[in-house]
């Protein structure tokens, strides 16, 4: 499987060339157009080009005369790298690696076929790739400075491949092809492979066709009434054919290839669009297919066969109607897509959780065809996907609306007859039923309006000007490529320049991320003997096992959430252990199930006593304060979705039952313990190896030693090496995330926003074991952010519920109950009718005291960063700017918002605060750097390089990191909470500057030599081996008071967005973002860290959702159905800002940890957007106050824009007609439907 499978990108780029291809044809363009003539042109789509592809939708047998380019192949350390490798690593681009050569394969194909892109194109060319470290701003960055031997083809023969249960037979003629399909009619078709794909399914098929060699299929032409595709024809040959013709053509003939240009743009990512073919796209009828309504509207045909027989793409075939469907033996040819009329318009919509590179929510297109010269509708089209199982039109609504003239009159008596037509079943798939239906009539009412000025532009003088409030619902937003700024303090003058420490220096592993050369555990050469194994989970939440069949075991264990782990299969090959696993049958006994955190406390269903911290006397406050507001709000959890999976790989040596576990972890130590206990063997007999890691995020703290012992145990079993590696679908079933939270408020404060006092409830739903639900007490510390109340009251508990046990996430708390701290603090500014940021700013730490916790707080660089994120983000007249925005602007609108920030890092206890390192100097001078911290792509490696560097006065070439092992620093503690760098880096600097110490002597002798002569002379041991035992820290939860963190770090954020009032879209305009960073060991990295952090939250505030069905099931599964942010979702301007002459005496340098900090201040959208949803509210006479739950997505924001599309929505629902749609005509029973989201479960009740 590819790397992309775990949302990894591209890991190779293809050239296809065909013989027919002249030799002038340029080898970088990806489509060479030449026609002299409009009429009957003719076009092939087999000249050379070059294309990002993703290998798990490439079969082996597809690539017969393709050239491919792999990431090695483009450049590595060992040969010559290309500019895009060295610049990607040298803008810091690059973090844990694990998706960097799939960035570098998407630029190197952008340059192949294009030498000078656009910044558009550059953007656009990484729209299916993913990231989740570093907020994708240094990897535009480092690319915008860029404004083989082919395989002979085997010309018209068939091609057959046979594997071992599948053949493969790729016809040279269309013939051919025919006969084939007549012999195989149940056999697929597969051009892109994008439907069918074997691994993504897990479907397969005896027998597959590929006609991507038949030049039938390829071919385009211009025609005197449209122009003909052929159906092999890939979306983006598709997309550069119509970016060239449209030109040639006037504006009224080309409206449907505007759309479909439109609609292209936007759908899937650009490795996709190379691979994905016309005709599959109109052959599949998936009901979130983009292109399908926009075609169906435009009345195209599409030849099949021999060409004798063509079929209209309408509604009837759309629903497989049988008279109007392919039968098995047609195959399509080619399509024919119509010149648009004059009197007729066509327009697309789509709407996604995200907006590029993301299956559609819903999506529609509209054409309607006036009679000459008015707007009475000649013919009207409306069809919609997403809303059922395949793309369904309106057309009754349309039968009803011919004749009718286009006004306002006709738009009411439309989204009316839309609504009573497009029937959305409560329980249909997807979920989101309001917001599907909303989404029905807004499409609607934009192409209206559309439409009405298009009608103005035809004929100015018959028909008025659009009122000035519709004018901001045309048009989608106008996206620009994202730009950023950082700024912070240089190094001192004086500073020699070979000392490194406190200078952007590159990511130390960042060359060979690029090159492909950096090796994660799933790069390991196979072994010797080597099995791989898979894993039976549980298909219950709550169940006793009776019996697994075929091991006729039985036995009363318990499985207590959907994925557990039952048992384990290896075999010789992972996919022999993959399809042995679906063979063990299991019988269950189901029990109670639990998975709310309402049905939790219900039960009183807890994995943690009440944690509790109380500052003053917030009963007696609350009796004195002027107003009291109580509220609550729902934070969804949140998936790590590191791009490398759990991944390990256990080697048994052959003598003294020792073993060696390469594993991806953040815990090494953890590791060596529990496989030991396991084996009942000693530790010393374990030698654990993590090289790096690719992403970790708190996720690899604990889950990786289970995952260990169960290889482990199979390894020590067989006496076998044994391969265990997490397919991304099994990953996010069984390991858990971020914990969802109900935070409950009570507040009381006085009339000028002074508050006075706050209790808190808050509850996180820990799944099914305690894992790190400890991490309750954490919320509780954390939850009065950047507040100084004088009498506050905060309590937790994790409560124990049947799904999978969440962990560790990174901010440990700190997101969510922070979040709940500003909804709190903005639902007193409501409340008083006062600016946000004066309440906020009234209320926040200003002078030494202590926190609620009783530990002391210097907040002063808190105020500093607050007063300079103001001044650098220039709030106030934005502010006054998005104001005047919003009065103009009826339908789009835009928020501002400014969040303040105090982050505790580290931990309650000083066991959590130690380290270690060892330090060995050779005799010719080289260094070799050993320490407890782990590389999860936070750039710990490259600052001890840093620090070793400036303690012993050598350059850092003289210096080598070596791995992560237990070996040669035992029992160290885990890499987390953001001190990694800081306490290991302090171990490194006492070893070396004991060894220093070591070498004075010999360098006072010889003040004049070199390094190498100075270490070559002595005699004195070279190697030195160095605990540091860290912060102290402790929290006394008996008295809810102590000094429970090393120190804080300070920050504000600014952040400006613009919402779509008629989808619920969002863009991210602008953000600022201040960050008390002290003096930091390495600009580069920490700015990094902070930019990866704050689009992390960014995922969790607006548009990460884990969905679970009533039973447990989790549905999203996978970078299809879960949605983390990418490229399209970076602000358009990106600025941070690194305070400068501040100190930190606690750490290294007096430097902070830079690593968590980042992701709460993405909650400064959250508050951007909400501060557009206000503004609309309040626009459309709403006064009441609203909470908006977490994540902030486009429903959300959508349904919170209520409007008369809503009402109509909200009436529509209780309808009749839905419950004969359920029930049958002559239903008596009346249905009425409550729906509830219970901590992202979602249930629908019939009554």
């Amino acid at each position: 499987m590819c790397r992309q499978c775990m949302g990894h990108g591209p890991v190779y780029q293809a050239r296809r060339h065909s013989a027919r291809c002249p030799s002038e044809c340029p080898a970088k363009r990806l489509l060479q157009l030449a026609t002299t003539k409009k009429q009957a042109s003719k076009f092939s789509f087999t000249f050379q080009r070059h294309y990002p592809a993703n290998s798990c939708l490439l079969p082996l047998c597809s690539l017969y005369g393709a050239a491919i380019t792999t990431v090695e192949g483009v450049g590595t350390t060992k040969t010559k790298l290309h500019p895009i490798q060295e610049r990607l690593a040298k803008c810091y681009g690059s973090q844990c690696g694990f998706c960097t050569p799939g960035m570098v394969m998407s630029m190197y194909s952008l340059l192949r076929n294009h030498p000078e892109p656009t910044m558009a194109q550059i953007v656009a060319s990484l729209d299916g790739n993913l990231c989740r470290c570093t907020g994708y701003r240094p990897i535009i960055d480092s690319f915008s400075a860029f404004c083989p031997r082919m395989a002979k083809e085997a010309k018209g023969k068939s091609l057959i491949f046979k594997g071992e249960k599948t053949t493969w037979i790729s016809p040279g003629s269309l013939q051919e092809l025919l006969e084939l399909k007549a012999r195989y009619p149940s056999a697929p078709l597969v051009v892109g492979n994008t439907s069918v794909g074997e691994k993504l399914l897990g479907i397969y098929y005896p027998l597959f066709l590929h006609p991507a060699r038949i030049p039938d299929l390829h071919v385009a032409s211009v025609e005197d009434n449209g122009i003909i595709i052929g159906a092999a024809t890939h979306l983006a040959q598709l997309r550069d054919f119509l970016l060239n013709i449209i030109p040639e053509f006037p504006t009224e003939k080309t409206k449907i290839y505007h759309t479909l240009l439109k609609q292209l743009r936007t759908l899937a990512g650009e490795q996709i669009r190379c691979l994905a073919s016309l005709g599959g796209h109109i052959a599949s009828r998936a009901s979130v297919w983009d292109l399908n309504p926009v075609l169906a509207a435009g009345r195209i045909l599409f030849s099949v066969s021999d060409g004798a027989r063509q079929i209209p793409l309408n509604d009837e075939f759309l629903a497989r109607v049988p008279e109007a469907d392919l039968s098995p033996a047609e195959v399509i040819v080619s399509v024919f897509i119509p010149f648009s009329e004059e009197d007729e318009f066509v327009s697309a919509f789509r709407q996604a959780e995200r907006q590029k590179n993301a299956l559609s929510i819903a999506n529609s297109a509209m054409k309607v065809l006036f009679h000459p010269g008015t707007d009475v509708i000649m013919d009207l089209a409306i069809l919609y996907g997403g809303i059922g199982s395949t793309t369904v039109s309106a057309r009754k609504t349309c039968q009803q609306l011919i004749g009718r003239n286009w006004n306002d009159q006709m738009l009411e008596e439309a989204c009316r007859l839309i609504l009573e037509e497009i029937i959305l079943p409560p329980s249909a798939p997807g979920g989101k039923v309001e917001y599907r239906r909303t989404l029905l009539v807004s499409f609607f009412f934009r192409f209206y309006l559309e439409v009405r000025q298009g009608l103005k532009s035809m004929y100015p003088s018959m028909y008025p000007d659009l009122p000035a409030e519709y004018a901001s619902a045309l048009g989608d937003f106008n996206d620009k490529p994202p730009q950023g700024m950082q700024i912070y303090q240089d190094v001192d003058a004086n500073q020699p320049p070979q000392d490194p420490v406190g200078r952007p220096i590159m990511h130390q592993s960042g060359i060979k991320h690029a090159t492909g050369e950096a090796v994660f555990v799933d790069d390991i050469a196979p072994a010797d003997g080597q099995l791989y194994m898979a894993v039976v989970t549980s298909t219950r939440a709550h169940a006793k096992i009776l019996i697994i069949n075929p091991l006729y075991c039985y036995c009363l264990i318990q499985v207590i959430y959907i994925g557990h782990i039952i048992c384990g299969v290896v075999a010789e090959t992972y996919e022999c252990a993959k399809r042995a696993t679906g063979k063990v049958k299991v019988e269950y006994q189901d029990l109670e199930l639990i998975l709310t955190i309402e049905e939790a406390i219900e039960h009183n269903s807890f994995l943690t006593k009440e944690k509790k911290i109380e500052k003053g006397n917030v009963e007696k406050a609350f009796l004195t304060v002027e107003k009291i507001i109580e509220g609550e709000i729902h934070i969804g959890g949140q998936e790590h979705f590191y791009l490398e999976t759990n991944s390990v790989f256990v080697i048994p040596r052959k003598e003294d039952n020792e073993m060696d576990i390469y594993v991806s972890t953040q815990d090494a130590s953890k590791v060596q313990e529990l496989v030991a206990s396991v084996l009942n063997a000693q530790s010393n007999r374990i030698m654990c190896h993590t090289k790096r890691v690719g992403g970790a995020f708190g996720g690899k703290i604990t889950k990786p030693s289970f995952f260990s012992a169960a290889a482990a145990v199979a390894a020590n079993k067989t006496g076998r090496p044994v391969r265990f590696i997490l397919e991304r679908v099994d990953d996010m079933l069984i390991h858990g995330g971020r914990h969802p939270l109900l935070g409950k408020y009570k507040v009381g404060f006085m009339n000028d926003g002074k508050i006075k006092a706050v209790d808190l409830l808050f509850y996180i739903n820990g799944g099914c074991t305690l894992d790190e639900s400890e991490l309750v007490k954490y919320v509780v510390l954390k939850s009065s952010n950047a507040y100084d109340i004088p009498n506050f009251r905060s309590r937790g508990w994790a409560c124990k519920t049947n799904l999978p046990s969440n962990t560790a996430f990174r901010g440990f708390g700190f997101p969510q109950a922070a979040l709940c701290a500003e909804t709190w603090v903005t639902a007193v500014a409501d409340h008083l009718g006062l600016p946000h940021d004066k309440v906020r700013e009234m209320n926040m730490y200003k002078s030494v005291t202590k926190t609620p916790f009783k530990q002391e707080i210097d907040p002063r660089n808190l105020v500093v960063c607050w007063e300079e994120c103001l001044k650098i983000s220039d709030y106030y007249n934005r502010q006054k700017a998005a104001e005047e925005f919003n009065r103009q602007n009826s339908w789009k609108k835009k928020g501002l918002a400014i969040i303040p920030m105090k982050f505790s890092v580290g931990f309650n206890s000083t066991f959590y605060h130690q380290a270690a390192a060892l330090v060995h100097i050779y005799l010719d001078g080289s260094v070799l750097v050993s320490s407890g911290g782990i590389e999860l792509g936070q750039g710990i490696l490259t600052k001890m390089l840093q620090v070793a560097s400036h303690e012993l006065k050598i350059p850092m070439s003289y210096i080598h990191p070596y791995e992560r092992t237990t070996v040669t620093v035992p029992n160290a503690i885990v890499t987390a909470g953001s001190v990694g760098s800081e306490l290991n880096g302090k171990a490194v600097q006492n070893a070396c500057q004991i060894l220093r110490k070591r070498l004075e002597p010999i360098i006072k002798n010889n003040p004049e030599g070199k390094w190498e002569d100075w270490v070559s002379l002595t005699c004195i041991l070279k190697t030195s081996s160095n605990t540091y035992l860290g912060y102290f820290t402790n929290m006394d939860w008996d008295k809810g008071e102590g000094h429970a963190y090393p120190y804080f770090v300070f920050g504000a954020a600014c952040s400006e967005v613009e919402i779509d009032c008629l989808t619920g879209a969002h863009k991210n305009i602008r953000t600022d973002i201040v960050m008390d960073a002290c003096f930091s060991i390495n600009p580069g990295i920490d700015i990094g860290q902070i930019e990866g952090g704050f689009i992390q939250g960014l995922g969790l505030y607006t548009m990460e959702e884990i969905k679970f069905s009533p039973e447990g099931q989790q549905y999203t599964l996978g970078p299809d159905t879960y949605k983390i942010p990418a490229v399209c979702d970076v602000p358009e301007q990106f600025r941070i800002y690194l305070l400068p002459n501040s100190r930190n005496p606690m750490a290294i340098y007096s430097s902070k940890g830079m690593g968590e900090a980042g992701v709460f201040l993405s909650s400064s959208v959250f508050f951007a957007i909400r501060d557009a949803v206000a503004a609309v509210r309040k626009e459309r006479g709403f006064s009441d106050p609203f909470i908006l739950d977490s994540p902030l997505n486009c429903e959300r924001i959508r349904m919170a824009c209520a409007d008369r599309f809503t009402e109509m929505v909200n009436i529509s629902i209780s309808f009749p007609s839905i419950c004969q749609v359920m029930m049958g005509p002559n239903a008596i029973l009346v249905c009425f439907f409550n729906f509830e989201l219970q901590a992202n479960v979602y249930r629908i009740c019939l009554f």
